[in-house]
């Protein structure tokens, strides 16, 4: 079995997703192919040793249609012998683009692949893919009381671990916090490949407080849903959860052979990966199981991980995360997560990637574990070990 390195890995800055963010404009074709051409040039490599390009995307209708992955590797320039295709793991696609792309380089089917992903959360909606349709109608007979929308399972899960509406707000303006720190500092500069003038995280508002999120009005409340969720004290809202989001992301992943034969630098190692079904009722708790197994399969102990990306779809995730494995929260998102920077869907597993890569390198740690909860109850897990 060969070994499976990162040689390189980058992203956009975030965008608003909506009111005339700094992408907004930016076909998501051109988004991807930004970050792909940037993985080239930056490496000085010849596009003919490219083997494929996967790409991650959710909403793969209007301008993300027709296999985006495809059109994204014509448009950065890559040969037209290179081909690509997209995969739609809900918010774990772009994660799962990277499994794909090491497991293959694992199995020598690539010698050289680039994982990838993009969203514009702008120009294709969230939930564009299903308007029109009922693409759950064949769940009915095994879920009858029928399924809810992942804010909703967001308020499940704060309501069974006991998170008060002060604690998802705390933990939220922390993200805020430790975001703006980072950019501050300069230590996205590194990661970020600025598409026309735009090098940075719009998304990020570093004079966020908990008294000024603790304003914001709950946005999944209903009078159905509080009739059938007496249990749920509604503490979800736009600022406690990630927002909508533009950007794209890209890894370029190749056997350590190969990367010698080139004369590049691996920069880290898969350790071991990890992918798992969870109750698609709750849909965000799967981050726990897939913890679990990417660990087994590596031969670790939590302690032994430097630091953890945990997606910051909405703050009970990571907070019920974090608890479940006695986690110091500062090893957790050190430099902010998702409601801080941003979430776009189909480019967060490798925006998550891109950022605890660099965190790693830049505090001589060596170990990151980052996982992602996914629509539909699914979670990726993936170990990564930074190499000197």
């Amino acid at each position: 079995m060969h070994e499976a390195v990162i040689v390189d890995v980058v992203r956009t800055g975030s965008g608003r997703g909506k009111g005339g963010g700094a992408l907004a404009d930016t076909h998501p074709g051109e988004l991807l192919a930004t970050v792909l051409g940037a993985l080239l040039e930056r490496n000085s490599l010849d596009g003919h040793e490219v083997d494929d390009v996967i790409a991650g995307c959710v909403s793969q209708v209007g301008d993300q249609a027709l296999n985006i992955a495809r059109t994204a590797a014509l448009a950065a320039g890559l040969p037209e012998t290179v081909p690509g295709t997209t995969v739609d793991r809900q918010c774990g696609s772009s994660q799962q683009a990277v499994h794909f792309a090491a497991q293959g380089v694992m199995a020598g089917a690539y010698e050289v692949v680039i994982a990838c992903g993009v969203e514009s959360m702008s120009r294709v909606q969230m939930g564009a893919a299903n308007s029109g349709g009922d693409p759950l109608q064949p769940l009915v007979p095994r879920y009858p009381e029928g399924l809810v929308n992942q804010g909703v399972s967001a308020e499940l899960i704060a309501a069974r671990w006991k998170w008060s509406r002060e604690d998802l707000d705390e933990y939220s303006a922390r993200s805020h916090q430790r975001a703006a720190t980072a950019a501050a500092a300069g230590w996205f500069d590194r990661e970020i490949v600025p598409v026309g003038p735009h090098r940075h995280d719009e998304t990020i508002r570093g004079n966020t407080t908990p008294e000024g999120l603790s304003a914001l009005r709950a946005a999944f409340r209903s009078e159905d849903l509080a009739e059938r969720f007496p249990e749920i004290e509604w503490a979800i809202t736009p600022g406690n959860s990630s927002p909508l989001t533009d950007g794209a992301s890209a890894a370029l992943i190749m056997s350590a052979e190969r990367a010698v034969a080139l004369g590049l630098r691996p920069r880290a190692r898969f350790r071991s990966f990890a992918v798992t079904g969870s109750d698609p009722f709750l849909m965000l708790t799967g981050v726990i199981p897939a913890t679990q197994m990417a660990l087994r399969r590596a031969g670790l102990s939590i302690e032994k991980i430097d630091a953890f990306e945990v997606n910051e779809a909405f703050a009970p995730v990571p907070l019920t995360w974090a608890r479940e494995f006695d986690v110091d929260e500062a090893r957790v998102n050190p430099r902010g997560g998702a409601i801080a920077l941003g979430h776009p869907l189909g480019a967060s597993g490798i925006r998550l990637l891109t950022t605890m890569v660099h965190h790693l390198e830049d505090t001589n740690g060596s170990l990151g574990l980052q996982t992602m909860c996914e629509g539909g109850g699914m979670a990726n897990a993936t170990i990564i070990e930074v190499l000197g």
